[in-house]
């Protein structure tokens, strides 16, 4: 095999094993709701605020191992990356505690609509925040998510907050971490984050302890056993998220990104026996018509961009 051949051979096996990596991401976050409804009867301020120590010392230990520290001492000694990644960890934080929230209370089906609503989010904030011209079917794909939004509150008489507020925080979450980009990996940025969420978690434990009492510990071993590894299941999808989006393109990781609120869905409704009205049901529906507005458009722009870097390389040799 002629040298050509084989980069070609080993860039596709690489992307063949990003989009698995990715995958397995997107399928972990889609059974964590199952895994915290594992860890009731603890309230969901209590497990975020184990959620944020033991991801710490998860991370701590990762980067012990992999004598990542110096990483991390770099980054302390640029303040406006150091900053950013203050930012991202009350972004964070808003977004697990939300969804913690809405997994323990019953709103699951909710919270996958929030995952759905993001992608929607994320194209509008690149118009509002980095000014980027968008095109037709994508305008017409924010459209009919706002009209969508807008039927479950007339229709189902509630105002999904929880969605909207997951939509918001995640969407805003990954714009940060653009403006970070790959100056802080995923274990130093994760280590970072919870770093600045310890006070958080620490007045947390303490208004717990003084009011409802600390479920950690007091379940029996196996409660105990799976309370400990949260910070564990925090970490491993993010780092497998990261590997996949490092080796696959960015169509592949966007319409990946539908497998996690597919499942959340699919748990909220059939597993949890979540209700599911007429109204709610159109509106899903709306939202589902613009994600494939907005697939098909990303997917068709992203051809047409390759065919034309083809014949324009073509054209200069």
């Amino acid at each position: 095999m002629d040298p050509a051949a084989a980069h070609r051979a080993q860039l596709a096996r690489e992307h063949t094993l990003g989009g698995v990596y990715a995958f397995t991401a997107y399928l972990l976050w889609g059974f964590l709701p199952l895994y915290f409804l594992l860890l009731m009867p603890i309230g969901p301020f209590e497990l975020v605020a184990w959620r944020i120590l033991l991801s710490l010392v998860f991370c701590a230990l990762l980067l012990t191992v992999t004598r990542g520290w110096s990483r991390i001492a770099a980054i302390f000694r640029q303040p406006r990356l150091l900053g950013l990644t203050a930012v991202a960890g009350g972004l964070i934080y808003i977004n697990w505690q939300v969804f913690i929230l809405g997994a323990l209370t019953g709103h699951v089906i909710e919270t996958s609509l929030g995952y759905f609503i993001n992608p929607i989010a994320t194209v509008l904030l690149a118009v509002l925040v980095l000014r980027e011209r968008l095109r037709a079917t994508q305008w017409v794909a924010i459209g009919i998510a706002t009209l969508a939004v807008l039927v479950i509150i007339v229709g189902y008489g509630s105002f999904p907050w929880i969605a909207l507020t997951l939509a918001a925080s995640f969407s805003l979450y990954g714009l940060v971490k653009k403006r970070v980009g790959p100056s802080v990996d995923a274990v130093s940025g994760l280590t970072l984050e919870s770093l600045w969420l310890v006070p958080i978690a620490g007045v947390i434990l303490i208004v717990v302890n003084a009011t409802t009492g600390l479920v950690f510990g007091s379940e029996g071993t196996l409660h105990t056993v799976l309370l400990s590894l949260v910070g564990v299941v925090t970490a491993i999808p993010l780092l497998f998220f990261a590997a996949g989006a490092r080796r696959a393109s960015l169509t592949l990781i966007g319409l990946l990104q539908f497998v996690a609120p597919i499942l959340q869905f699919t748990i909220g409704a059939w597993l949890l026996q979540e209700p599911m009205p007429v109204e709610r049901w159109i509106g899903f529906g709306l939202v589902w018509l613009a994600l494939i507005v907005l697939t098909v458009d990303s997917v068709v722009h992203a051809r047409r961009t390759r065919v034309a870097a083809v014949a324009a390389a073509t054209a200069s040799v």
